[in-house]
């Protein structure tokens, strides 16, 4: 069994984030919350070094925004994915530190979910090619 991935979710409306943890739970993940920009630093700071494999985070938040919140990461950790949403599309503009942008009205849950799988595999790294294994029974033969 695959070790499961850890995703750093982070939305200051509290029924919006138990929504979303529990989409990502039930898809395999491991959610950590966090219902500001700080506490999410704080979780980050405190993480060892790979713990946490993507910060999804809502865009328009009190006090930090998640643009912020993204430069910030990934000063502490630049491999870290950044996913961030917004209600509005028009706030993509905004999100200039983060790996995608998704509007939180005109983008499907599907889609979200393939977006987080992109960039958890994203930072994972490629696939490994598998090695050429011999067929039994098949003679090499030598170039000569």
């Amino acid at each position: 069994m695959r070790p499961r991935k850890t995703i750093l979710c982070v939305e200051d409306n509290e029924q919006i984030l138990s929504i979303r943890k529990f989409m990502l739970e039930t898809r395999g993940y491991r959610v950590v919350t966090a219902i500001s920009a700080a506490e999410a630093l704080d979780q980050i700071h405190a993480a060892a070094p790979g713990a946490i494999d993507l910060l999804l985070s809502d865009l328009i938040m009190p006090q930090m925004d998640g643009n912020e919140l993204a430069r910030r990461a990934k000063q502490h950790n630049p491999a870290l994915p950044v996913l961030l949403v917004s209600g509005t599309v028009t706030n993509f503009d905004r999100a200039t530190a983060a790996d995608a942008f998704l509007p939180k009205g005109a983008c499907t849950p599907v889609e979200l979910l393939d977006r987080i799988r992109l960039l958890v595999a994203r930072k994972r790294g490629p696939k490994k090619q598998p090695a050429s294994v011999p067929v039994p029974g098949v003679a090499m033969r030598a170039a000569g």
